[in-house]
């Protein structure tokens, strides 16, 4: 079995060659024409960010981490005894703004904590795919050998 369990988001092909292009776009702009040019690397920057954790099960280590380009950002610690993952819905909520005007939007999104010390937390995973939820549920599950909790719905259940 292999010892480290790496969870990333999944991240739309059409964001990230956005993302490229703008940053790429917005780089070369204020190198040769204006530095104001280095938003567009921002929001390419951004577009391109991906979040994740990875668990390195023979060292009892973990880390999250954001990544870009394959390049990943973030600090090893040591792995607590896991009693339990347990995957839950909320609202993410974001504001976007433009010309003047702003609108809040809501996303459903699914989280997979690992639970440890009854009532602490480690966030494993995020996503807005509730399948994709429940399947790395189950991989972290098999892997650590816990029980998984069904928090989706106002009755939580064991799975």
């Amino acid at each position: 079995m292999n010892s480290k369990l790496r969870l990333v988001q999944k991240v739309p092909i059409l964001k990230l060659i956005l993302g490229f292009a703008l940053f790429c776009f917005g780089l070369h702009g204020a190198i040769f024409n204006n530095p104001f040019y280095l938003i567009l690397t921002g929001i390419g920057f951004y577009l391109m960010l991906t979040y994740g954790s990875e668990l390195d099960l023979s060292a009892r280590k973990y880390r999250e981490f954001n990544s870009v380009l394959g390049i990943d950002f973030g600090r090893w610690q040591d792995l607590p005894d896991i009693e339990y993952v347990s995957v839950f819905k909320t609202k993410e909520h974001s504001r976007v703004r433009g010309l003047g005007a702003s609108a809040k939007i809501s996303t459903n999104i699914y989280k997979l904590n690992l639970f440890y010390n009854t009532n602490r937390k480690i966030e494993a995973y995020r996503t807005e795919d509730e399948k994709d939820a429940f399947e790395v549920a189950k991989r972290l599950g098999e892997a650590l050998e816990i029980d998984i909790l069904d928090a989706t719905d106002r009755e939580s259940k064991w799975l």
